[in-house]
């Protein structure tokens, strides 16, 4: 009875979510878990090296090889291979699904495997490239670190296969404590294997995140019914292969113009002061903190559902669902936008001010976090927009619009870059990437006729109102908490409220502000939201109880299990 309870499988099949919400819900948690340690590994690398050349080398290295991944994986998967093994696993034809699965695994390790042995053997000559403005000694250590690095898009390649089938079955849960493992193996290099080998032990880190992300995906596949065989010629004609790899080649070119945007800030950044490459990149891990939690974990929950709907040609429905998961992204990213562009400082200096990285560091690092914050409500629709698109096996309108964005990015770069140099690309890369939003959610409406426009329209103003009353609320209390406020009327001083006074010289006293702060900010969007009648926050804590109530109801009928044993 035991065995019954804690049986993998059992667990696995228990997993798979009822609605967008849930399934949203269920990746948030795990995803929190995995931004906290991103976040952990970040303070790690920010106390141990600072901002200056070893971590603009460590972020350098990673262009190319996630290039590999993502062109060749991601195009795949995120376009193609969840809705067509999906359609198969609809029909009842397991067998076809997985023989897709199989080919298509075997196809991306032989490519993988091909591409980054080339990539490592050219290393040299690229690297010169994407950092032409590092010196010699600092150009070696890049392609030292690249070189180890070519390996982990060989391991996160197979591990996104397996990823796929989760996500198609609807099984979030392990697809979304992956990335958990891809941490820890990082930290442990930045822990230990630094000591060990030196700096090159943070390339050593990622090969083993990677490692461990394919292994926790594997084994929960393998409890899925996934059993491997090589199937290579016989992959190339199979006929749902073949649509894999033609409705991937837009959405390919697409992550393709998402990494060259990588690619000319890694450029452009080389060329800046030492440092400036590894500040954007803090910066960008932080914001990108509620983009992955929000952002993505909705949009990957809800691509099945908009794919299912698609493929029986459910319009409206499909259109609702959307709607409904536009507004709930929304929701929880606008109110944090303003929540991270008001205490910026705060949040830059309790992550990463310590060790060696030093205050000027962080001035521009919470200066570059702001104008990027200002643009998370786009950057968190975005993979909603796009997935709405592949749903409907329309790859080629985000590709072009990616393409016509990254155009605009480049042009405000080279403009940009001179006054204002890495706030420069932070500019320009906000500003594009509203752009995108804007055009992808203009097309999605041409397409769709409705999508629900009044709603949308009438949740904008409210999240609005709530988000910037919230707002103030914190920016009255970041001040109150250092500053005395005084009260006067006709220039005479009526009376005054004394502050606590905290120093802010301390790391718990930074922490301090930024805590009570943000308490006192949330409380009032809660508030705000309950007076406004906010649908998407009656939403949200209806589903987070059915939750709460539900996880108690199984560990209640478990327990009881156990003790008849």
């Amino acid at each position: 009875m035991i065995r019954k309870i804690f049986n993998p499988k059992l667990i696995l099949d228990s997993q798979p979510a009822s609605s967008v919400i849930s399934a949203a819900f269920i990746i948030t948690l795990a995803g929190l878990f995995s931004r906290i340690l991103g976040l952990l590994r970040d303070r790690l690398l920010a106390s141990t090296f600072g901002a200056g050349d070893v971590l603009d080398v460590y972020y350098a290295a990673f262009r190319i090889p996630d290039l590999i991944y993502n062109i060749l994986i991601l195009g795949a998967l995120g376009a193609a291979f969840i809705p067509v093994f999906t359609s198969l696993l609809g029909k009842d034809d397991k067998k076809s699904a997985w023989e897709l699965s199989n080919g298509i695994l075997n196809l991306a390790l032989f490519f993988l495997i091909f591409f980054s042995l080339l990539m490592a053997i050219f290393a040299p000559w690229i690297m010169k490239v994407i950092t032409p403005g590092f010196p010699m000694e600092k150009m070696e250590q890049v392609v030292s670190f690249s070189r180890i690095i070519f390996l982990s898009p060989i391991l996160l390649g197979l591990s996104g296969v397996f990823g796929g089938i989760l996500t198609s079955f609807r099984k979030f849960l392990v697809y979304s404590l992956a990335p958990i493992m891809y941490n820890l193996g990082i930290i442990f290099g930045v822990v230990f294997l630094v000591r060990i080998f030196g700096p090159i032990g943070l390339a050593w880190g990622v090969v083993l995140g990677a490692f461990l992300h394919l292994l926790f995906q594997l084994s929960a596949a393998w409890y899925s019914g996934f059993r491997y065989q090589f199937i290579f010629k016989k992959a190339f004609l199979n006929p749902d292969v073949k649509k894999i790899f033609f409705l991937m080649i837009p959405r390919t070119l697409g992550i393709a113009i998402n990494q060259i945007n990588l690619l000319i800030i890694t450029i452009f950044a080389s060329t800046l002061a030492a440092g400036s490459l590894s500040v954007f990149n803090f910066a960008q891990n932080i914001q990108s903190v509620p983009l992955g939690i929000f952002g993505i974990s909705f949009s990957i929950a809800v691509f099945p559902f908009l794919s299912t709907l698609a493929a029986k040609g459910e319009k409206k429905d499909f259109a609702k669902t959307f709607s409904q998961t536009f507004r709930q992204i929304l929701f929880f990213v606008v109110p944090l936008s303003v929540f991270i562009i008001i205490l910026r400082a705060q949040i830059v200096r309790t992550i990463l001010g310590t060790g060696k990285f030093d205050w000027q560091d962080t001035i521009l690092t919470f200066q570059c976090l702001g104008i990027l914050a200002a643009s998370l409500f786009a950057q968190s629709v975005i993979p909603l927009l796009a997935r709405s698109f592949y749903a409907l096996q329309n790859t080629k309108t985000p590709f072009l619009i990616a393409l016509f964005s990254e155009f605009v990015n480049i042009l405000l770069v080279i403009f940009l870059i001179g006054k204002l140099e890495l706030l420069g690309l932070a500019i320009a890369f906000s500003i594009s990437s509203v752009f995108q939003m804007f055009l992808l959610l203009f097309f999605l409406h041409l397409k769709l006729d409705d999508l629900d426009d009044k709603k949308i329209i009438n949740f904008f103003w409210k999240i609005s109102l709530a988000s910037l009353g919230a707002g103030a609320i914190i920016q009255l209390f970041k001040n109150y908490l250092v500053n005395d406020f005084h009260f006067y009327f006709s220039g005479e001083l009526i009376f005054k409220i004394f502050s606590p006074g905290i120093q802010l010289n301390t790391f718990w006293g930074v922490f301090a502000q930024l805590s009570i702060s943000g308490i006192m900010g949330f409380l009032t969007f809660l508030f705000l939201c309950w007076i406004l009648r906010l649908e998407e926050f009656f939403n949200f804590k209806n589903s987070l109880a059915r939750k709460i109530f539900h996880g108690k109801k199984i560990i209640t009928e478990n327990a009881s299990e156990v003790s008849g044993v």
